[in-house]
C-alpha cells in the first residue's frame, strides 16, 4: 500500500507510513483528523462513523489506497452530492510519498511541465477546511493616526457592489460569488386555484367539518373554514451562452443555484445556437460541481447565438410544462441577433402572452449612453415588462427586489421606445 501523509497540524515533517491500528501509531489519529475535515467541508459525519471507519480499517487491514479509499468512502459518504468534495479530501490529506520520482524532477536538467489541470469541484471548500487554522494573523504594527473626512466619499463595500462582473478578477469574483450567497431571496407570492385549512376562512370546508364531527360520534360539528392558498410562481430562466455572454452568464448561475436551492419551481434553461435544459444539473448541493456540470452539458459554450429560433423552440416544447400558474420569465441577453428580427419577435410576444411577467435582464445597460438601436433590441422591446441590467452586485439586488414585488419605474421600456421613436 502506498503511504499515506499525516495531517497538517500534527507536526511531523515527514510523511508518516501508518502501522496497524492496534499498535501505538498514529492511524486512528488521523482518521480523526480526517474526519474533522470533512466536517469542516459540510459532510458531518458523526462519532459512531468515525468509530466504524478505525474498526473497518482494522478488519480489512493496510492493503491498497483503492481499498483504503474505498472503506472511508463507504462510512463517510451518506450522499451522491458529497463524493467529489470527500474524493478531493482524500486526494489532499492522504498524499502519496513518492520521494524517488520527486528527487529524479529536481535534478533533472530539464524541468518537467504538465498540463494545467481544471480545477476540481470542492477544491475550494476542502482547501479552505484544511488550512484555515493555518493562516497567520499579520504582526500589529505602529501607524500613525490620521483624520480623514469621509463625508463626502464612498465605501470600498459601495465600489464593490457596482464593479462590473466583467473587470472583477479573480479574487474579487470570489468574493462576488460569497456576496451572491448572503442575497436575501425574493419572497413573492401568487394565489392559487387550491385551499388550505383556515382559522378565519370565509368558506367551509365540509368535508373537514365531517372528519371532525366523526370524533364525537355526530353529536357535535364544528364548522372548518378554508382559505385559498399562496405560494411562490414557477420561475423560468432563459440565459444566453454566446461570446459576449459567456462572463456575465457564468456569475448569474451562482445566482440561479442559490435560488434553486431555496425556492421550488425553479426551471434553468441555457442558449446559444441551441437550447439545454440544466435545471437538474443546478440542483446538485455543491456549487462548483453544479456550474461544472452545467458546462459539461452544453456544446456551445461560447459560441454564436440564434435567440429567435431558440424562443421558438421553447414555446413548442417547454411554454405548457413550465409556464403555468404565473410563472416569472427571467431572459438573459444582450437582443444581438443576427438572423430574421421578424421571429423573434413574434416568439418573444408569444412567450409574453403565456407568461404572468417577462423581465429582459441586458448587460448592455452598463452602459450610460445605451439606445435601442439593434434590430433584435428594437423587435423585443414592445413585448417585455422590464428591462433592467445585470453587470454588477447592485443590480442583482434589485432584481431580487423586484421579484419581491417592488416595482421600478425606470426599468420601464416603453422609455428607450419612446427615444427610438424620436430618431428619424
Amino acid at each position: 500500500m502506498e503511504s499515506f501523509g499525516p495531517h497538517p497540524a500534527s507536526g511531523h515533517d515527514g510523511i508518516l507510513v501508518p502501522p496497524p491500528v492496534q499498535g501505538d501509531g498514529r492511524l486512528a489519529d488521523n482518521i480523526v483528523h480526517f474526519a474533522r475535515v470533512l466536517r469542516k467541508a459540510d459532510l458531518k459525519p458523526g462519532p459512531g462513523a468515525v468509530i466504524d471507519a478505525i474498526e473497518a480499517i482494522d478488519a480489512i487491514g493496510i492493503g491498497s489506497r483503492v481499498e483504503f479509499h474505498a472503506a472511508l468512502s463507504a462510512i463517510f459518504v451518506k450522499r451522491h452530492e458529497d463524493q467529489p468534495v470527500f474524493d478531493e479530501a482524500f486526494s489532499i490529506f492522504w498524499r502519496s510519498r513518492d520521494l524517488v520520482s520527486k528527487m529524479i524532477q529536481l535534478m533533472s536538467p530539464v524541468a518537467a511541465i504538465g498540463e494545467r489541470q481544471k480545477p476540481k469541484a470542492g477544491g475550494a471548500r476542502v482547501s479552505d477546511a484544511l488550512f484555515a487554522d493555518r493562516k497567520r494573523e499579520p504582526k500589529p504594527r505602529d501607524e500613525p493616526d490620521v483624520e480623514v473626512d469621509a463625508r463626502l466619499t464612498v465605501s470600498g463595500q459601495e465600489v464593490f457592489r457596482r464593479l462590473d462582473f466583467g473587470q472583477m478578477t479573480a479574487r474579487e469574483l470570489k468574493e462576488a460569488r460569497c456576496a451572491i450567497v448572503r442575497l436575501a431571496m425574493p419572497l413573492d407570492l401568487v394565489q392559487t386555484r387550491r385551499y388550505r385549512l383556515s382559522p378565519r376562512g370565509r368558506l367551509i370546508d365540509q368535508r373537514a367539518s365531517m372528519r371532525q364531527s366523526l370524533r364525537t360520534g355526530g353529536d357535535l360539528m364544528l364548522p372548518k373554514f378554508r382559505a385559498r392558498r399562496f405560494q411562490p410562481p414557477p420561475l423560468v430562466i432563459l440565459a444566453d451562452i454566446s461570446g459576449s455572454m459567456s462572463q456575465y452568464t457564468r456569475i448569474f448561475l451562482h445566482f440561479l443555484h442559490v435560488l434553486t436551492e431555496r425556492r421550488r419551481r425553479v426551471h434553468t434553461f441555457l442558449f446559444g445556437t441551441r437550447l439545454t435544459n440544466v435545471t437538474r444539473q443546478l440542483r446538485h448541493r455543491d456549487p462548483d460541481e453544479a456550474i461544472a456540470q452545467c458546462t459539461d452539458a452544453v456544446a456551445d459554450w461560447s459560441g454564436g447565438t440564434r435567440i429567435g429560433e431558440t424562443l421558438r423552440l421553447f414555446n413548442r416544447h417547454w411554454g405548457r410544462r413550465v409556464l403555468g400558474q404565473g410563472a416569472v420569465v427571467l431572459l438573459i441577453t444582450d437582443g444581438l441577433e443576427r438572423d430574421e428580427v421578424d421571429m423573434l419577435a413574434r416568439e418573444t410576444d408569444r412567450l409574453h402572452r403565456s407568461c404572468r411577467r417577462l423581465v429582459w435582464l441586458n448587460p448592455l445597460l452598463r452602459f450610460a449612453g445605451f439606445e435601442a438601436r439593434a434590430r433584435g433590441v428594437r423587435a423585443m422591446l414592445p413585448h417585455v415588462d422590464e428591462l433592467r441590467s445585470v453587470h454588477n452586485l447592485e443590480a442583482l439586488s434589485d432584481l431580487v427586489q423586484s421579484l419581491s414585488g417592488a416595482a421600478d419605474r425606470n426599468c420601464d421600456p416603453r422609455r428607450y421606445l419612446a427615444s427610438d421613436r424620436s430618431q428619424p
